[in-house]
């Protein structure tokens, strides 16, 4: 299990335990009757850098962490080709649980509604106010629609710096 770094605080670290513990007793959306476990996030808990995607996957589901998969993998090389370590990264999803339809024994992906968006939004407000990292990284529209409160035309926003702090999710 991988567990945040003690870099700066304590207390973030125990908040960020507290808040971990809270959220896999969440039943704020049907998500959690077919999932196998609240996927929260990891990382340092004051780390300069946080990525948001959108929702854990079935691989990261069964492991309850983030970014464990082949979304994972992709970032782990974007990551690296950037000359970031992702250990020096607090990686979390706007969603907590893995939605996703059956068919046969393959869990295929399925888009979080807005609904579900909203249900998981305390969980990465927490997450940013323990973490209080000094840019967000929204992996997609969805995470984006979780940070900004509204849809988001990814084509329009990629590679933009946008204040998050002006219109909080919703």
């Amino acid at each position: 299990m991988n567990r945040p770094a003690p870099t700066k605080s304590r207390d973030a670290i125990s908040e960020w335990d507290a808040t971990r513990e809270e959220a896999k007793t969440c039943h704020a959306c049907d998500l959690w009757r077919d999932a196998t476990q609240t996927v929260f996030g990891e990382g340092p808990v004051r780390a300069p850098l946080m990525l948001v995607g959108e929702q854990p996957g079935d691989k990261e589901d069964r492991a309850g962490r983030p970014f464990v998969g082949p979304a994972g993998g992709m970032l782990d090389r974007a990551l690296e080709e950037a000359g970031i370590a992702r250990d020096k990264a607090y990686v979390t999803n706007a969603v907590k649980h893995f939605k996703f339809a059956r068919r046969g024994k393959v869990r295929l992906h399925q888009k979080p509604d807005t609904a579900e968006i909203k249900a998981c939004h305390p969980w990465l407000a927490r997450e940013r106010e323990i973490v209080k990292p000094a840019l967000i990284v929204a992996l997609g529209a969805t995470a984006a629609r979780a940070l900004f409160g509204k849809p988001m035309t990814i084509g329009k926003s990629r590679g933009r710096i946008l204040n998050w702090m002006l219109t909080p999710g919703p």
